[in-house]
């Protein structure tokens, strides 16, 4: 009843094109950012920021990268921690050995440098697809987890092999407090959220998912699939830098080299996959579902075993944790491919005729 079109009327191709082009989602997205910006820093207290929050946000920003690869391009990829690390050290040399460098360039500089190992371990995308790739941008995961834990350059030469940042600003502005972390992150997640909606929607998101959906027939009608593909993995793997580059930087604060193992791959692409595959929209869901869980379970579990009696330990809540995991991927492989965000939309397409039953 409230999620009608009656009397929206478009007289443009441009009304007609837009990102949302009912009101209802227009407003209901501007509400939500106004909250996130001025109503959470408000609220949350430095738990939620610091456990939830924070990790959400980048992690969703990182689930955007892999989404531009794996769910718009069909390129698999299990690389994407490796991706992450590249831009956390690079961003970390440029931060410290380079005097007055600001935050921001040196963010972006660590997603371009992911750009350029990205697109160096996408060229066989070019000859393989599938689990041949899959294993092919698997070995950049390896080489990268060597590189970064034998190669002194990259940590500065420490003796320890972490390495650690602080005193972080931006303009005068001092980031210091959970909130402003926050802020942040939720400012780059909302100009690289907005900018990747964009791509998606123009001639190179058109080409991507022509190039995933029959990569043959995308040659016949002129998409040239080295192009296509090899921008896949530049985009994504900027995109992912950043997340990475932000992870050490803003969450992190210090790290090393196991902080973006393979796990932390195989975490990205289940995000994808449960939030949904060629989705923007799918990435939030997906990260929203990975951090949320764990501490759900972890409060949950305990509190139904001492209900029967039973004294549930830690270590029997990681394990389920990881076969509630594979449980449910397998399960929206099974019955939802399309993940969280395909269910969000069929919500949506009920409520535009509620409650007639057509």
């Amino acid at each position: 009843m409230f999620y009608r079109e009656n009397g929206q009327f478009k007289t443009t191709y441009r009304e007609d094109q837009q990102i949302f082009p009912i009101a209802q989602d227009r407003w209901a997205i501007g509400a939500l950012i106004v909250f996130a910006f001025v109503g959470v820093p408000l609220l949350a207290d430095e738990y939620l920021f610091r456990a939830i929050l924070i990790p959400f946000l980048i992690l969703a920003l990182a689930a955007i990268g892999v989404n531009l690869l794996v769910g718009y391009c069909g390129q698999i990829s299990l690389g994407s921690g490796a991706f992450m690390a590249v831009g956390a050290y690079m961003a970390y040399n440029a931060f410290t050995r380079i005097d007055g460098m600001p935050l921001i360039a040196a963010l972006l500089i660590g997603g371009l440098c992911a750009t350029v190992v990205g697109m160096f371990f996408g060229i066989p995308s070019l000859r393989v697809k599938g689990l041949y790739l899959a294993v092919a941008t698997l070995a950049a995961q390896f080489f990268c987890d060597w590189a970064f834990l034998r190669i002194g350059w990259f940590t500065n030469y420490t003796p320890s092999g972490s390495v650690s940042v602080s005193n972080l600003s931006v303009l005068g502005w001092r980031i210091d407090t959970p909130a402003e972390k926050y802020l942040f992150c939720l400012s780059f997640v909302a100009v690289f959220a907005l900018l990747a909606k964009n791509l998606v929607r123009s001639a190179i998101g058109r080409e991507w998912m022509a190039i995933r959906d029959m990569d043959v027939a995308a040659a016949v009608i002129g998409i040239r699939p080295m192009y296509a593909k090899l921008s896949a993995f530049a985009v994504s793997s900027f995109i992912i830098g950043v997340a990475g580059a932000l992870w050490g930087f803003v969450h992190l604060g210090s790290w090393e080299p196991a902080a973006f193992s393979v796990d932390r791959s195989f975490q990205l692409l289940f995000m994808v996959i449960i939030g949904g595959l060629g989705s923007i929209m799918g990435s939030f869901f997906g990260a929203a579902f990975i951090v949320v869980l764990p501490i759900f379970l972890n409060q949950f579990l305990p509190w139904l075993g001492a209900l029967v009696g039973w004294e549930i330990s830690t270590a029997t809540v990681s394990h389920a944790e990881h076969m509630i995991f594979g449980a449910l991927i397998v399960w929206f492989l099974i019955v939802e491919p399309h993940g969280l965000a395909k269910l969000w939309s069929i919500g949506k397409q009920k409520l535009r005729l509620w409650p007639f039953p057509h």
